[in-house]
């Protein structure tokens, strides 16, 4: 018996012919089935590809083929490779394939699938004329669809860009490249009144017309200025549909914010009133006397104003009085409670005002925010003051303007950091510094409350009268520029503001 390993050289040259044998048969039929069909089939330009098979350089020439014979040539592919499987499959049990026929194999497979013989069962085919929906961003293949805007749409693709909503009206919005409803590109853009909640309607030449708050930036239509909309009596803004107003005794409407911080009665509206004398101490401008101060109804301040000899008026409506004569008021004493919507059971006391001095008492309309009622009575202690000190005869630009100074002033004290003016921070520091706000003392302002403030400061500044708002400007010009006290010593010499 022969030693183990003599049996594996013995059969090794046999299986080397074998397997040559089998290659070159495998190969003779490949090269059977092309030359049956004939012609010359090019290669990537038009040239045949050479091919390295074995150890022998073949050349030929690829016939041409439909689409057809590539599939019969596809399968013969396939019958040589599962030949070739098989003929393997009856070697001997001691005979395998060696590395370089393994390598050999793999390179004829990588050359029937080169560019030579394309694999057209991978290739998806797409016609010239392919559309991509632009919604979905599939083919649109063959049935409905839509074209706009140079883009393609399945029916169901073309959606608003507001609602998300198929569109199937004849006709649509467009801004940009997106399309809109009708109705959601008018909700869009169609300003709405924020008194009725309506869209604005056109005027008589189509256009849309409608009235817009300078601070507020509050948009209604142009009819709710004379149809008996309310409108609050602080902050000027129409009531809501959908917010209702509070009605005073004396027909004056107040909204909700300015409710939240409203001063209702003379009581109520001490502590304020000592605070602000306290900030005029602040800038060296002690009043000595007492000056009794009141809050009264629309009414009686009126009625008082009648009996005035002095002074100029803000018209339509003066919200504050300093008083020179004898007169007899109408205090309120007991704030009026809340009844549904209206204040109601407020109490009032006749009350003599004799004259002790050039000053007989300070008046303010009840019902207002602190910070306006504040700048109310900031504005009327000027008044006093510049009575109590001797100013004489002065015209109403230099006096209301300078009293108007005062009142911002105050206002700006406590907001620190309004934009509504250029600051007048230097002039109040001795009195910011000597006198805290009871805002301080609460530790702060609600946004709401804020929000009032800057609103109050932006009438002061943006008055459009002569006297209040021209005679403001000139007035807080000097203060900024000379600061307050020079400002006053040359309004006693002069009667007029520096320049």
């Amino acid at each position: 018996m022969a030693p183990p390993n003599s049996g594996v050289h013995h059969i090794s040259n046999p299986c080397i012919y074998e397997r040559k044998s089998r290659f070159m048969k495998w190969l003779g039929k490949l090269f059977k089935s092309g030359s049956n069909r004939g012609g010359a089939r090019g290669g990537v330009g038009g040239r045949a590809h050479p091919q390295l098979l074995g150890e022998e350089n073949v050349v030929w020439s690829a016939p041409a083929r439909s689409v057809d014979d590539r599939s019969r040539t596809g399968k013969e592919r396939g019958d040589a490779i599962a030949l070739t499987m098989a003929e393997d499959w009856k070697q001997p049990s001691g005979c395998s394939r060696g590395t370089n026929d393994q390598d050999l194999a793999r390179s004829l497979q990588d050359t029937l699938n080169s560019s030579s013989f394309p694999s057209y069962g991978t290739t998806q085919y797409r016609p010239s004329n392919l559309r991509l929906c632009s919604g979905c961003q599939r083919d649109i293949g063959y049935g409905n669809y839509l074209g706009c805007m140079g883009k393609y749409f399945h029916p169901e693709c073309f959606c608003c860009r507001s609602c998300g909503y198929q569109i199937t009206e004849t006709e649509f919005s467009l801004s940009g490249m997106d399309p809109y409803h009708k109705s959601c590109f008018k909700e869009l853009t169609h300003p709405k009144c924020e008194v009725c909640h309506q869209f604005i309607p056109t005027n008589a030449a189509g256009l849309i017309e409608y009235r817009c708050h300078p601070f507020w930036s509050q948009k209604y239509c142009p009819s709710h200025e004379h149809d008996n909309t309310a409108r609050c009596c602080s902050c000027e803004r129409l009531e809501s549909r959908d917010a209702r107003y509070y009605s005073l005794e004396d027909g004056r409407s107040l909204c909700l914010e300015c409710m939240e911080s409203a001063v209702m009665d003379t009581g109520d509206c001490q502590p304020l009133y000592h605070a602000i004398r306290d900030y005029y101490e602040g800038l060296h401008m002690k009043l000595d006397q007492q000056i009794p101060m009141l809050l009264v109804q629309r009414q009686a301040l009126n009625e008082a104003i009648f009996g005035e000899k002095n002074g100029y008026h803000h018209m339509p409506e003066t919200r504050g009085l300093c008083l020179s004569e004898e007169q007899t008021v109408a205090s309120i004493q007991k704030r009026p409670r809340i009844g549904g919507h209206r204040l109601v059971g407020m109490r009032t006391e006749p009350r003599k005002l004799t004259r002790k001095c050039e000053v007989t008492a300070i008046l303010v309309l009840y019902g207002l925010p602190r910070l306006l009622t504040g700048a109310i009575l900031a504005h009327e202690l000027m008044h006093g003051w510049l009575r109590l000190k001797g100013y004489r005869n002065l015209n109403p630009e230099v006096e209301e303007g300078i009293c108007q100074a005062l009142s911002y002033m105050w206002l700006e004290s406590e907001l620190p950091g309004s934009k509504s003016m250029p600051s007048t921070s230097t002039s109040t520091s001795a009195a910011s510094s000597s006198c805290s706000s009871s805002s301080s003392k609460k530790g702060g302002r609600s946004q709401v409350e804020k929000k009032l403030g800057d609103f109050f400061m932006h009438q002061i500044a943006h008055d459009a009268t002569p006297a209040y708002g021209e005679g403001f400007r000139s007035a807080n010009a000097a203060v900024i520029k000379y600061g307050l006290r020079p400002t006053l010593n040359h309004i006693r010499l002069t009667g007029n503001f520096p320049l």
